[in-house]
C-alpha cells in the first residue's frame, strides 16, 4: 500500500465531522472511551438509534411537563384562597389612637357623643382597649371605604388632643378641615420665664387673644403647655399660625 494515500484511521481531529461524535449523555464513564468502530457505524443505524433516543426524551419531557402542570395547578389552587384572605384583610384595616391619662375621664364622659357618629354615619366599628389604652377603629363588613376610617381617626385624635367634641365632629362632616400641631420651640427656642410669657401672650388675658384669633381665622386652637394644636381649613390654619408665630416672637399687631 502506498504510504502517500491517507488512511481513515489516520485522519486528523479537525477533519472529523461533529455529527459523527458520540453523544456524551449515553456514554458511561466507567467503561472508558467508545471505540472508533462505533463512531463509523452506517447512517441508517445512527438514524434508528437517534430515533429511539429522541422518543425516550420526548416521553421523559412529556412526563416532566405533566408534572410541572400538576404542580402549577396545585399552586394555583392554593393561591386562590390566599388572594381571598388578602382581599378580606383590607376591609379589616384598623386605626389606633393612643389616649393619654389626663384624657381618660373626658373620653368616658363623652363616649356616647364619639361613638354615635362613627357607628351610624361612618358605619365603622370602635372600641376602647383597656390593656393598651388605645381607641381602636376598624372597617365594618358593610364598608370598605378608607376615607371614612381616616375621618374617624382624625375625629378621635382631635378630641384626644383637647378639642371639644362638637368642634372635632366637624372633621367628620366636612372634607376640607385638617389638624396641625407644632411647638413654640419650633418658632423660637425659649426656656423658663421666656417660654411662660410666650404662652401668656398667645392666650391673652382671660383667653381673649386666643379667642380673637379663633374668631377671625375661623379655626380652633388648643394650648397644651408648649404645644399648639390647630383645627380648621388649610388657609385659615396658615393665617392662625402666622399670628401665633408673631406673638411668640414678641411682635405686636
Amino acid at each position: 500500500m502506498d504510504s502517500s494515500e491517507p488512511q481513515t484511521g489516520d485522519l486528523p481531529i479537525e477533519m472529523i465531522d461533529d455529527d459523527d461524535m458520540p453523544e456524551l449523555i449515553e456514554t458511561d464513564p466507567s467503561k472508558g472511551l467508545p471505540s472508533l468502530i462505533e463512531q463509523n457505524l452506517p447512517k441508517a443505524n445512527e438514524a434508528a438509534v437517534e430515533f429511539t433516543q429522541v422518543g425516550k426524551r420526548k416521553r421523559r419531557s412529556e412526563g416532566k411537563r405533566n408534572a410541572v402542570e400538576d404542580v402549577e395547578m396545585a399552586d394555583g389552587e392554593s393561591a386562590e384562597p390566599i388572594r381571598e384572605k388578602r382581599a378580606r384583610g383590607t376591609k379589616a384595616e384598623v386605626r389606633k389612637i393612643a389616649v393619654p391619662p389626663h384624657r381618660y375621664s373626658p373620653l368616658k364622659d363623652n363616649w356616647v357623643k364619639i361613638f354615635t357618629p362613627i357607628v351610624k354615619q361612618l358605619h365603622l366599628q370602635i372600641r376602647f382597649n383597656l390593656k393598651s389604652r388605645n381607641v381602636e377603629i376598624r372597617n365594618s363588613p358593610d364598608s370598605d371605604d378608607l376615607t371614612n376610617l381616616q375621618k374617624a381617626a382624625d375625629f378621635v385624635r382631635a378630641f384626644v388632643l383637647g378639642f371639644d367634641v362638637d368642634d372635632a365632629l366637624a372633621l367628620v362632616r366636612l372634607d376640607h378641615l385638617f389638624l396641625e400641631s407644632f411647638e413654640i420651640n419650633d418658632v423660637k427656642p425659649l426656656k423658663g420665664d421666656h417660654l411662660s410669657r410666650a404662652i401668656g401672650r398667645i392666650a391673652g388675658k382671660d383667653g381673649r387673644t386666643k379667642f380673637t384669633i379663633e374668631n377671625i381665622t375661623k379655626t380652633r386652637i388648643v394650648l397644651a403647655d408648649s404645644k399648639i394644636h390647630l383645627l380648621g381649613a388649610y388657609q385659615n390654619i396658615k393665617i392662625a399660625r402666622n399670628a401665633i408665630s408673631s406673638l411668640i416672637m414678641g411682635k405686636c399687631f
